[in-house]
């Protein structure tokens, strides 16, 4: 059997799809035969499909998802129906069954395969159930044990006139040590270094915090498991050999646990890579010491982007995270006494926040000073998580106070739907561009005001820039572009 997987993100500056990378050498591995469609510098995706499709015949096709959407309220970029009119073109051009995955698939399974169409659907990690889903097709064996599985169940089981019902198994994690080295050869990663400036790599999977909003626990599980440091160390030096030297990880938190990611750092200067590579990294900003810092610097590591969310110790409480505003002010001193350049991510409007939260948020950013402050109005609501089931009992309706977007109809949050406070309302743009004034730190976009642009999906300065030879964190080369075009007066990130 011969397995064609797809790559459906579009998305630009364009992203290397790692899942399907490490998805291609594990069927590899498995000795099945694989081959990849990129769409993503297709100028025809219905064209690029029927050229592959005609010269070739498959057994199964796999088609990752990476993102339902940009999750930026004032985009709003609903990525599925491409995807749904992807499906409707191969389906025309070939039985062969579909299978979708990815971990935008892995947030709302059920539906995306409901709306997208498709044979089965793999929940979770693939590379250690899609071998074994071939395998059996190739017997004539039964499937629909497979951990992870989703699948639609039979017309009898639903009734002609209900909507398609779906069935999903509960996943089985694998030991990420049993994984075969990633060699990183499937996709074309020097051009997506060339055309997108940076590539990524993964040192474990899953996330254990208790976040009211994310969907990572739910795509990838709150158990952490960890990537062999030396399994890192030997992806990164594929890497490097194709001539990708910016790297950024995949992980939810680099620091979590922080002995791992300190290993990591330890097997990349033990290599030598951390003179020849520059990476970046998503931390908790708790724990973080000044010991990690170190090991970061020396290992290559040039940047983190710290998720903190707020800076008021009352939303941060609601919001279910672990830490406190003194505990943001003490890692931004250890990143300063470092040397480290880094980001704090906010996301405001959560259940609770006010004027005065926004205030204080904003006030104890500029005391911890960062190198630069990102700012996500509105949180996107995602299926199985604690902000999502509040809203269910509140009433999921057009009139609910808090919710924006497609809500009619979307009661499974498949189109965009954001939570903002009822407190605030769209009000909340005019407040917390009150607050941020005219400080270049702060990257913050006004849906009203189409000229500010922080949402790296079609960001011409971003594309420009790296067409320009910048590389790195999207955040750290629109830093750079406002510093080295604007020394002396503000520079917009819309203006290059």
């Amino acid at each position: 059997m011969k397995v064609l997987l797809v790559n459906t993100n579009q998305m630009q500056p364009p992203i290397a799809p790692l899942g399907l990378d490490y998805l291609a050498e594990a069927l590899h591995a498995a000795g099945l035969a694989v081959e990849v469609l990129d769409l993503c510098f297709a100028p025809d995706v219905g064209a690029a499909i029927r050229q592959r499709l005609a010269a070739d015949n498959y057994s199964l096709l796999g088609l990752t998802v990476r993102n339902t959407d940009d999750c930026y309220f004032a985009g709003q970029d609903f990525f599925l129906p491409r995807l749904r009119q992807m499906v409707q073109t191969i389906r025309a051009h070939t039985d062969a069954p579909i299978v979708l995955g990815g971990v935008g698939f892995s947030v709302m399974p059920e539906a995306i395969l409901a709306y997208c169409g498709g044979d089965w659907g793999l929940w979770g990690e693939g590379e250690f159930v899609l071998p074994e889903l071939v395998r059996r097709l190739q017997r004539g064996e039964e499937v629909t044990d497979l951990p992870g599985l989703v699948y639609p169940l039979p017309a009898s089981a639903s009734g002609s006139s209900s909507p398609t019902l779906m069935h999903r198994n509960a996943p089985a994690f694998g030991d990420l040590a049993a994984l075969p080295p990633m060699r990183r050869r499937w996709v074309d990663n020097a051009r997506y270094f060339r055309e997108g400036g940076q590539g990524g790599f993964e040192t474990k999977r899953g996330c254990d915090q208790p976040c009211i909003y994310c969907a990572d626990p739910v795509a990838k599980a709150r158990r952490i498991r960890l990537r062999p440091p030396a399994a890192v160390a030997e992806e990164v030096a594929a890497l490097l050999t194709q001539g990708v030297d910016h790297l950024h990880t995949c992980d939810s938190e680099f620091n979590l646990p922080e002995a791992h990611a300190r290993a990591v750092c330890e097997e990349l200067v033990g290599r030598g890579l951390g003179e020849r590579v520059r990476w970046y990294a998503y931390c908790a900003p708790v724990p973080f010491s000044d010991e990690l810092a170190r090991w970061l610097r020396r290992a290559g590591c040039v940047g983190v982007d710290f998720g903190v969310d707020s800076g008021d110790d009352e939303m941060l409480q609601r919001l279910g995270r672990p830490f406190r505003s003194a505990d943001l002010l003490e890692t931004a001193r250890i990143c300063h006494r470092q040397g480290l350049t880094f980001m704090y991510d906010l996301l405001l409007g959560g259940p609770g926040e006010t004027r005065e939260t926004l205030a204080r948020t904003i006030a104890l950013m500029r005391r911890a000073a960062p190198s630069r402050v990102g700012l996500s109005i509105g949180v996107r609501l995602y299926p199985y998580t604690p902000l999502a089931r509040r809203v269910e009992q509140e009433g999921f309706t057009a009139d609910h106070p808090a919710l924006f977007g497609k809500v009619e109809g979307n009661e499974t949050c498949l189109a965009p739907v954001f939570y903002i406070s009822p407190a605030l309302g769209e009000e909340i743009f005019a407040v917390v561009g009150e607050l941020v004034g005219d400080d270049e730190r702060f990257f913050f976009a006004d849906p009203t005001k189409p000229e500010q642009n922080y949402n790296y999906n079609a960001n011409e300065v971003l594309q420009k820039a790296i067409r320009r030879g910048y590389r790195g964190a999207y955040w750290d080369i629109l830093r750079r572009v406002q510093e080295e075009r604007g020394r002396g007066k503000r520079c917009s990130v819309n203006q290059v």
